[in-house]
Formats: C-alpha cells, structure tokens, sequence
C-alpha cells in the first residue's frame, strides 16, 4: 500500500512561461511537491514565484513542460476544475457579504450541487474548524486581520480542494499581527494536512512555516530543501545572502565560506580567527550587531551579532577578536 506522505501531490515538469515576446519569466522548471507538506516558494520580486502559482492555479497555461495534481496532466483544464483553492494577496473577500455569503460564493463552483441545507452544514464545519463559526454574520470590515485570513482561508477550502495555493496572503499586516497569524496559520496547516504552496519575498516566513522551501531567481529553481538545510547549507552565495544575512569570507585553502552574523563568538586574541576594528554598534535587544573593518582586509566589513550581555562593553574605535564556530564552504 502506497505511504501517502510520500505520495507526489503536485509535480511540475520542465515548464517554462514567456508573457508575449519578452524574456521567459519561467525557465526549466521541475519540482515535486509532496502530499500534505507545505512548500515554500520564495524569491525576490519578479523571480517568477507569483506566475508559477497562477501556472498551478489554472489561470495561466505553460509555453512549454506539464504541470500534474495528483498524477493528472492539468493542461487545457479550467481553474475551478483543478482541485485547488487560492488564498490572494489581499484576501479578495467581497465587501458587500457577510463571511458567510464569502464562503458560500465559492461553493457554487462545485462540479457536484448542493442544498442549501448541504452548503450550510458544510460552511458551519469548515468555519467551527477555523475557529470563525461565530463570525459568520460579520462583513469584512468589521474582521480582524486575521480573521479576514480564516474567512479567506475557508472560502478556499469549502470544496476540499487537494492543494492549496497562498500568494503572499500576509504581507499586508504589521509585523506583530503578522507574526501571530504566521503560527495560526501552521497549525491550521497541520491540523487539516492539505498540500500548501506558499509564495511569499519574506525569509523569516518562508524558515518558520515551510517543511520544504524551493529558492527561486530569474525563474529557475536554485536550491529546493528543508528550511534546515536552506539555512545552514546554501548552495549558492545569491541563496546564502538572501536567506538571511551572510559574510563571504576566504579560509586557509582559497575557498570561498559563509559565516551568518550569529556564527561568531567573542575571543581572546590568540584563538581569534578575525581581528578587526569596531566601527558601529546597533542595539538589537537581545543581541548587539557589531559592523566590523576585517584587518585582514580593510575594504571588507564583517557582521556580528553578539548577545547583548557579552557585548555591551564594547564601543566604536575599539579593537574585537572573533571566533567563528560555524561556517559553510559556497
């Protein structure tokens, strides 16, 4: 019997997309999404992400290679036919609706007809599922942000769909807002097991909510893995430098090796691996990053970030010895 963990859920094979004659805004791309995980797709803007999840979505066709949910060829079938739900951007839920007439709206769409009896018992168990059972009455402006995201996210899953797509559904809340719907939304991952993939330009995101994250630049795929091993083993200094912050630096062989500003230590001048000079200080909480001239080369700045009680004393002009205790050879 097969291990639905392992089953593909959705695998795109070899597509490239062009808008008109311009250059291809997806290039070769192959990538193999598994049943129930949730995969990131993340890059800078105009890396292709947002096209590839339109491409999977059904609203754009590929120039060329094959896109598959579930074993089947989606080429020449209609967006509301392909099984999955889409969370936007800005959530799209109508203004004039109650959130149960938001959700509702989407059940028409169903291949199979229901009763207006069968849509209420449907909407009731999506929404008592994400906790918005009692705000069925409200419009959206009277919602939270989050509460806005539950009502989008349960419009796009009233149908069951077998993957679920999110555009950048958070990047229009303020930070502590959008750090707290980031871990509602994991657990309602979780708890439903849906196959998600996720688009979003934000690391932290990306590292704290994905099984699986695919880096993307120019429309090629440069490194698909864990957010692990994303982190911690980039395979190219674009993907070390964009995944949070990076010095490139050269060791005793000639390689060239990543050092992320938390990978270094304070130490005494004859265990240091880095010698330099202070030249700012900035207060990060828990944490005090340190820009640093490298001795060993003058016009080269290196970044440290030191736990605050360690590095309170330390001031700009003053010399400072680094220990590096973890690296990574690009």
């Amino acid at each position: 019997m097969e291990n639905t963990k392992d089953k593909i859920a959705v695998k795109i094979d070899n597509v490239s997309f062009s808008y008109g004659k311009g250059a291809d805004a997806v290039k070769n791309f192959s990538l193999e999404i598994k049943n129930g995980k949730f995969t990131t797709l993340l890059g800078p803007s105009g890396c292709g992400k947002t096209t590839l999840l339109r491409l999977i979505a059904g609203f754009l066709e590929p120039t060329s290679g094959s896109i598959f949910i579930d074993d089947k060829n989606q080429r020449g079938i209609e967006p509301n036919k392909r099984q999955v739900g889409m969370v936007f951007q800005d959530y799209a839920l109508f203004p004039h609706m109650s959130v149960e007439g938001n959700i509702q709206y989407a059940a028409r769409f169903s291949k199979q007809k229901f009763s207006k009896k069968e849509q209420s018992e449907m909407i009731l168990e999506i929404a008592k599922s994400l906790n918005i059972d009692s705000l069925l009455s409200r419009r959206p402006a009277e919602l939270s942000g989050g509460q806005q995201q539950r009502a989008a996210l349960a419009r796009a899953l009233i149908l069951k769909p077998k993957v679920l797509l999110m555009d950048e559904p958070l990047s229009s809340l303020d930070a502590k807002l959008r750090e707290r719907v980031r871990e509602e939304l994991k657990e309602i991952q979780q708890q439903l097991k849906i196959t998600t993939i996720y688009v979003t330009h934000d690391q932290d995101e990306a590292l704290s909510l994905s099984d699986e994250i695919a880096v993307l630049r120019n429309g090629e795929l440069l490194q698909k893995g864990s957010p692990h091993e994303i982190y911690f083993s980039p395979s190219s200094a674009f993907t070390a430098d964009f995944v949070g912050r990076a010095n490139f630096l050269t060791n005793e062989k000639n390689e060239s090796i990543m050092v992320r500003p938390e990978w270094f230590s304070l130490s005494q001048k004859e265990s240091a691996d880095i010698t330099g000079v202070i030249k700012s200080t900035l207060f990060l909480g828990n944490r005090t990053r340190l820009i640093i001239e490298n001795s060993a080369s003058s016009e080269q700045n290196i970044t440290a970030d030191i736990p605050t009680l360690e590095a309170q004393n330390l001031q700009k002009g003053q010399d400072v010895f680094l220990k590096i205790i973890h690296k990574c050879t690009i």
